[in-house]
């Protein structure tokens, strides 16, 4: 009986780069824009609408859909964060923000586009600007991956506070993740070895 052949895949170097990230204790939200101009928004596990909400994202992406659009076909996924969500960091009431996890494709309002590092040679690629309602999930590092830049990261925010929300000192933690391997972990300052099912 003839067996179909499985290749082993390609081993991933470790010492890449790598961004590390802050991660936002919020609600996972996820904007689909569609090549006909539809606009679709989700939490982390389903489609929500302004009828069966998380947390206010689907209205508030109805109410910015002009700008949501401009982000072009495809899926965009960031953090739904702030006043009546997980830590709050601090905002004023009512006040939330979506911020994108995506820091290499995307620059802020207002800031000049970066070029992205890794793309063809031939042919320059530069970071896209945002829509002032949408921001980025602040960037703590970006270089080589090493263990230590990880520890500095976290060391920085515990001392510091939030990059996210300047003065809030109870940040949850960072993602690092590793470009060749196109894979992303998480780290967190507290309680890092118990499982998130586990945590009160």
């Amino acid at each position: 009986m003839e067996q179909i052949f499985e290749e082993f895949s390609k081993i991933a170097r470790l010492s890449r780069e790598c961004v590390i990230t802050e991660k936002i204790d919020g609600t996972n939200g996820q904007v689909l824009v569609t090549p006909e101009g539809e606009l679709f928004c989700g939490s982390r596990t389903r489609w929500i609408t302004t009828d069966n909400d998380n947390a206010g994202f689907a209205r508030w992406c109805m109410e910015h859909k002009a700008e949501l659009l401009t982000l072009g076909v495809g899926r965009h996924f960031g953090e739904w964060w702030g006043s009546g969500i997980q830590r709050g960091y601090g905002l004023p009431k009512g006040e939330k923000r979506w911020s994108l996890f995506n820091v290499a494709r995307w620059c802020l309002n207002g800031e000049t586009p970066k070029k992205i590092s890794g793309a063809n040679a031939k042919e320059e690629k530069f970071q896209q600007v945002l829509p002032a309602c949408v921001g980025l999930v602040p960037v703590l590092y970006r270089g080589i991956f090493k263990t230590d830049a990880i520890d500095a990261a976290l060391a920085d925010l515990k001392n510091y506070g939030s990059k996210a929300a300047t003065g809030f000192m109870k940040p949850e933690g960072v993602v690092i993740f590793h470009t060749a391997a196109n894979v992303m972990f998480k780290k967190t300052i507290e309680k890092d070895e118990t499982p998130k099912s586990m945590l009160a």
